[in-house]
């Protein structure tokens, strides 16, 4: 949302070509919603609170749901990205792609789900 040349960006081109899938619970749409709707983060970004609606609008039809079927909290040391990691589970995601690796250590040895930052989720996309 904030960087349209970063390669976040480029990796929600990559989910509208069909090139990658993203997981999504209700709950972490509310929850990116809530987060995006932040003044910070839309001033950071220059978009009104209609422009934030349809880059929500935009990410979560690009999504493939998921049902969370169990809970696996706590799992992690910050309660905050535990929906995070529950979303990943159910939806049998490959990768979280975070800026915050450090947070979702216990995912790969867990879950087998790696932690990747955007560029180099985006190196493999392309690999």
């Amino acid at each position: 949302m904030r960087s349209p040349k970063g390669a976040s960006a480029e990796l929600l081109r990559c989910l509208d070509a069909g090139d990658a899938t993203l997981v999504l619970s209700v709950a972490l749409a509310l929850e990116y919603e809530a987060i995006c709707m932040l003044a910070e983060h839309r001033l950071a970004a220059g978009l009104s609170k209609e422009d934030t609606d349809t880059f929500i609008d935009g990410l979560i039809s690009l999504a493939e749901p998921v049902i969370s079927f169990f809970r696996w909290r706590p799992q992690l040391r910050d309660p905050g990205d535990e929906l995070v990691l529950e979303t990943a589970v159910n939806g049998q995601a490959e990768a979280i792609v975070t800026f915050n690796e450090r947070d979702f250590g216990p995912a790969k040895p867990m879950f087998g789900i790696e932690v990747l930052r955007p560029g180099e989720a985006l190196r493999r996309l392309r690999a």
